[in-house]
This record gives structure tokens, sequence and C-alpha cells, in this order.
């Protein structure tokens, strides 16, 4: 049986942390160390988020980035372990491509804002094509060193047992056997993703990160950090989710 104290006594040490850090960030500004126009205070905050969701502001921001980050996490979760797999179990194609990889993958993804004004406009589909570019290449390699870890011993065995076909292969060893890797990979997109969202709608598209630099060119920090925490809150959510997942999918390792 695991004793639960210790994780007890951790998330009471972590909630008295952050009480104290809200506490300090309070009464640096309550004794005028630094000036509460620049930096709101903690206790504002509930007050100007409960405004901006009386005036729908904060329901229309949040919708319309999830879907934008919805779409960005799919398309370049997808393609990003396609090709990553594709290239580990395929010398030939791995071979021809490996120098566009190194090429494109230095590049970030903000870097690919005016490209896909040009291509899509100033509309929700560039948002969603700057976050999968993000999302892409960490699914990319993690896939890639998933499968290029796999001991060429399972291969051997299958192929002992008459298991020669390439997709049954790819459902009994490849797939198993890279899975956490793979799915390592896609919990580091999800995080990927949402950082690459508020910089996806800068430059005009409806969503949280167009909120935040309205608020910001008036100097309202208040709404700036209520749309901080709540990026932060949406991917602790995300996040808690595809844990309980992973743990269902991986429950052989549990």
């Amino acid at each position: 049986m695991i004793d639960a104290r210790p994780r007890g006594r951790r998330l009471v040490a972590s909630a008295a942390g952050l009480a104290g850090f809200l506490l300090l960030w309070e009464g640096i500004l309550r004794l005028g160390l630094l000036p509460n126009t620049l930096v709101p205070l903690p206790s504002a905050i509930p007050g100007v988020l409960a405004q901006e969701i009386r005036d729908g502001i904060w329901q229309t921001m949040v919708v319309s980035s999830l879907q934008h980050y919805g779409i960005g996490l799919l398309l370049g979760s997808s393609l990003g372990i396609a090709v990553g797999m594709s290239a580990a179990m395929f010398p030939a194609f791995d071979a021809v491509h490996a120098w566009l990889a190194r090429l494109l993958r230095p590049i970030p993804p903000l870097a690919w804002i005016p490209f896909a004004i040009i291509w899509f406009g100033i509309t929700p589909t560039a948002a969603a094509f700057i976050i999968s570019i993000g999302v892409f290449w960490i699914n990319y390699f993690a896939s890639y060193s998933a499968v290029d870890a796999i001991d060429p011993g399972y291969q051997e065995l299958a192929a002992a047992f008459g298991q020669n076909q390439p997709l049954v292969r790819l459902r009994k060893i490849t797939l198993p056997a890279a899975a956490p890797g793979i799915l390592g990979g896609l919990r580091a997109g999800l995080g990927q993703g949402w950082m690459t969202v508020v910089a996806a709608e800068l430059f005009g598209i409806t969503g949280i990160g167009q909120r935040m630099m309205e608020a910001s060119s008036l100097l309202a920090t208040d709404i700036v950090v209520v749309y901080m925490l709540t990026i932060a809150g949406l991917y602790a959510l995300v996040d808690a989710v595809f844990v309980m997942l992973q743990r269902r999918i991986l429950q052989w390792q549990y």
C-alpha cells in the first residue's frame, strides 16, 4: 500500500509556498515599494476576472483560443508523430529528409507569422498553422527517439514467430514499445501549444493573445494578469486530463 503522507505534505508545502508568494506580492505593493499602476494587486484580480466574465469578453476569448489550440495541437501532433515514426522506421526516408529537418527545426514558430498572414490572412487558420508548427517538432523528435530506441531484438523475436507484416509489427511491437516516449512528447506539446497561442493571436486574431495585447497597450496590467492566469489554469486542466489518459494507456507500467 502506497503511503499518501509524503504526497499530502508536498501538497501542503506547495500551497503554502504559493500563498506566501501572493502575500509577499500584495505586501510589496501595499507598502509602496512598487507602483500598483505597473503591477496589479493580487487581491484585485478576482474582481477583474468577474467583470470580464460579466461583459462576456472572457468567454469569447477563451473559446476562440481553445479552437485555435485544439486544431493546431491536432495537426502538429499527428503530423509530428507520423513523420517522426516514419523517419525512425525507414532509413531511406530518414536520409532523404534529414538535412531538411535540420534546416527547418531552428526556425521559431513566430518567424512563420508573415507567411501565415500572406497564405491564410488574419484568420483563425493562420493561428492554428503557427501553433501546429510549434507542436510538430516536439512530437517529431520525441516519436523519432522513442522508435529508434526500441531494442532490435523485439523485431527479431517477431520474425521468429512469423510476424513479418509491417502493420502487424507496428501494432504489436513498435507502438507499444514506443508509447511512453510518444506520450511524453504529446504532453510536452500541450504546454508548447499554449505558449504559442498567445504569439499566434498577437497580430489581430480574436483570442487570449489579442486581449492581452489590447490590455497592455492601455497599461491594464490587471487584465493581462487575468489572462496569464487563465492560460495557466487551462493548461493545468488539459495536462491533468492527459495524465489520467496516459496512465490508463500505460497502466502496465504502474
